[in-house]
């Protein structure tokens, strides 16, 4: 179930029309790859009664909001940020007397979800209420630059003994997309110095419309989008990994001892970091999987698409044998309760191996509410292997509501470990899934649309066996006079291909236009020092916007903001500090805005209203409330108070994950048309290698009498023969997803290598020839 951005009522008023939320527009600029997003929603009040409403809006956690307006009947009135409490008695008071007034604020479970409070909206009256903010866009291992326009809002999971007064914990009501009374409109302008090869979207799109030469181009979304999938662009500039720094100008007005009275710098590094071979296997691998009801819901909401937990179950199988030997690993399944299938993580052999793939072949999505916390708690209480530091891998749709209380609990065990999230589906918190990546020097992926989940999983299992990079350091050489302050928190962590981002604020007399600066990033990575130089302009550039320093104060807010009741104290005065300085909003603050200019109070009591929030194709079909569905609302009956208790699936509706593959892919094809390489994967054993059996020869399409027939020595272990062949075969059939299957493919070399001795050479050339295939014998070199 899903909710997009709307005007929403806090109680029901039966026999009444809704507000109707008329349209909403969004104008983007993205420069590089940094995006100002101003989104504009426009409403009516048609009715004879004065309204009080209540706007929802979601946005991805790295969002900037330093700016809230409202224009009512041609007035604008522009909001001021306040401390929360402060905020709050201001709007309470001016409703009271009959002025026109706007709050804005963050909700208290999430970062990645605002409430806008819209008071004594006057009959006949139209508004326009209008929020922009700033963030770094994300950099896709392809070189894309990602772009997400949220319209999509999962109702979170409500804890029972959690207070229900979120936003989204309403009686909203549901209608099908085609029926919405409200249309999106979207147009983006993009500008690189490097050139625009490209733009990718999920949606349709107007053509790509150059301005010029091809740095700077633009595009808008076309009609008739329906509120079912959240607004990707994927934007592939001619050259993305180079290195810069942009300096910005403060604010000329501002006191001199605050973030925006002094020029602040953006720094952008691509370490190339070198690929450690072999990779380290001395790991210890934690699978945490939601086992919730939402996660039978299909991946993407376009077609019938392979559901999440199938999904989910494809890629744990993968990873068990992409696993590295001498490991330890566990999985843990959770919603409303969690179970573990080791009482402690066991070694990874090939017993270990087959005991978990059993009971990964029976996970259903039958776990009820999706309640994280727990499972993560007994992990981190559990037993540390010396020696094998922790690799925590977590899996979920992001449906919950204790965001922040989450990521508190994995940031206090982050020295422990490394987290690497991801959020399966349309709507995942973006709070939840990047803050407990962040807060534990890991890596967040987000699956969506057509994209392929064991793609960006198995990136990240490459990434974990990495030897970590250390003494991490960033140097600056500047004229005599200025200095530089670091605003970005203390980097423990890069990864090999990974964008790393710092801001910093210079301080001291600026020198002549001329004049240029230098910034070292230096980091060592076993026993081997790097490092990487950049020279910049020391000349200021004047942006209206402040984007650096509003991006700057955004960078601080995340490592310090843990929420409205979660933040230490002392964190917290610098979050209000820097928060109502800058103009950027946190948790501890909202933006207000009152019309205190009307020729008369508005005049009687205010009624609510709904604006309905759009069901997909699968809401009623698949989810109704029998089937332990967690998102918290029942589309005909509201929010439910109590957590749902977990509904198992009798042994005889699990079905098997070997029958289920249907994985839609656009680039490449599906796993599903012979399930070949899936029957393939799950025949290699712990080790790497494959045996010669029945299940091998069909896939090979030939009999197990005939592959023997053509072993060309005597002697050789049959085992040997078979790994080669499904190695070339693996070349010859799927290469277009080596990236799945490459880390089981290095250990099947490396047991060739260990058993096949001097043979494997004849044994190479002669599987060549029984297969017909061209691959080059190199891929067996060690």
């Amino acid at each position: 179930m899903v909710c997009p951005c709307g005007l929403l009522t806090r109680r029901e008023e039966p026999g009444l029309s809704p507000v109707p939320l008329k349209s909403i527009s969004v104008t983007l600029s993205i420069c590089e790859f940094v995006a100002g997003v101003s989104a504009t929603l426009n409403y009516e009040n048609e009715e004879n009664a004065p309204l009080e409403a209540f706007f929802v809006f979601p946005m991805d956690e790295d969002s900037a909001v330093y700016s809230f307006e409202a224009l009512v009947d041609g007035k604008k009135i522009v909001a001021e940020l306040q401390e929360k409490m402060k905020a709050h008695a201001n709007y309470e008071e001016a409703i009271s007397q009959g002025n026109q007034a706007f709050l804005l604020e963050e909700d208290k479970d999430s970062r990645d979800i605002f409430s806008c409070n819209v008071g004594n909206l006057p009959p006949g009256s139209k508004a326009a209420l209008t929020l922009k903010y700033v963030q770094e866009l994300a950099l896709e291992a392809d070189g894309a630059l990602r772009y997400v326009l949220p319209a999509i809002l999962n109702p979170r999971y409500q804890l029972s003994k959690r207070p229900e007064d979120g936003c989204l914990k309403m009686k909203i009501p549901v209608v099908s997309s085609e029926n919405l009374p409200y249309t999106l409109s979207m147009v983006a302008t993009i500008s690189s110095q490097h050139g625009i090869e490209r733009i990718q979207s999920n949606c349709p799109l107007s053509p790509l419309e150059y301005l010029g030469d091809k740095t700077s181009a633009q595009i808008s979304l076309a009609d008739g989008h329906k509120f079912d999938r959240d607004v990707e662009l994927l934007i592939y500039y001619s050259e993305v990994h180079a290195p810069s720094v942009a300096v910005e100008m403060g604010e000329p007005t501002a006191k001199p001892d605050c973030l925006m009275g002094h020029p602040s710098a953006m720094v952008s590094f691509y370490p190339d970091i070198p690929e450690a071979q072999p990779p380290i296997t001395c790991r210890e691998f934690v699978f945490v999987m939601d086992c919730s009801g939402s996660m039978q819901c299909p991946i993407n909401n376009q077609d019938k698409s392979q559901p999440r937990i199938e999904a989910a179950k494809e890629t744990l199988i993968l990873l068990l044998k992409s696993l590295p030997v001498g490991c330890y690993f566990n999985i843990y399944r959770f919603g409303s309760t969690f179970e573990a299938f080791f009482q402690n993580s066991a070694q990874y052999t090939q017993h270990t191996m087959e005991e978990a793939l059993k009971k990964v072949t029976l996970m259903e999505a039958d776990l009820g509410g999706t309640e994280i916390l727990a499972p993560l708690k007994s992990i981190y209480r559990g037993p540390s292997i010396p020696g094998y530091p922790l690799q925590l891998f977590v899996f979920t749709d992001g449906e919950v509501d204790n965001t922040f209380s989450v990521i508190k609990e994995v940031k206090s065990n982050a020295l422990k470990h490394r987290c690497f999230s991801f959020g399966i589906g349309e709507g995942a918190s973006t709070s939840l899934i990047k803050g407990i990546a962040r807060a534990a020097a890991g890596m967040a992926e987000f699956i969506t649309g057509k994209e392929r989940m064991q793609l960006k999983v198995l990136r990240a299992l490459k990434r974990s066996l990495q030897p970590v990079v250390e003494d991490i350091s960033v140097r600056w050489e500047l004229p005599p006079g200025l200095s530089a302050q670091m605003l970005s928190p203390e980097q423990t962590v890069i990864f090999r291909g990974q964008r790393l981002i710092i801001y910093a604020q210079l301080t001291g007399m600026m020198p002549p236009a001329e004049a240029t600066g230098e910034v070292c990033l230096k980091y060592t990575l076993q026993s081997k020092n790097f490092e990487n130089k950049v020279t910049f302009s020391l000349q200021p550039k004047f942006d209206t916007n402040l984007t650096i320093h509003r991006l700057a104060a955004k960078s601080f807010l995340q490592t310090k903001d843990m929420g409205y009741g979660e933040t230490p104290a002392n964190d917290k005065k610098d979050v209000l500090k820097v928060s109502l300085e800058c103009g950027v909003i946190s948790s501890h603050t909202a933006f207000i805005a009152i019309n205190k200019d009307l020729e008369k109070p508005v005049q009687g009591p205010m009624v609510q209203r709904d604006i309905p929030r759009p069901m997909l194709f699968y809401s009623s079909a698949v989810f109704s409330p029998a089937v332990g569905f967690d998102s918290g609302v029942d589309p005909n009956r509201g929010p439910r108070s109590k957590a749902r208790s977990p509904k198992v699936a009798s042994p005889q509706k699990r079905r098997v994950w070997s029958s289920a593959m249907r994985t839609s892919v656009e680039s490449h094809r599906t796993v599903s048309e012979d399930n070949n390489l899936v029957q393939l994967i799950s025949l290699q054993k712990a080790d790497g290698s494959w045996d010669l059996n029945e299940g091998l020869a069909k896939i090979l399409g030939m009999s197990v009498e005939d592959i023997l027939a053509a072993l060309p020595a005597k002697g050789v272990d049959s085992s040997g023969w078979a790994t080669v062949l499904a190695v070339i075969w693996l070349h010859d059939n799927y290469k277009d997803l080596k990236c799945e299957w490459e880390l089981l493919e290095r250990k099947a070399v490396t047991w060739i290598h260990i058993h096949a001795g001097s043979a494997q050479h004849v044994l190479i050339e002669a599987a060549t020839a029984l297969l017909k295939s061209s691959v080059d014998p190199a891929v067996f070199s060690p």
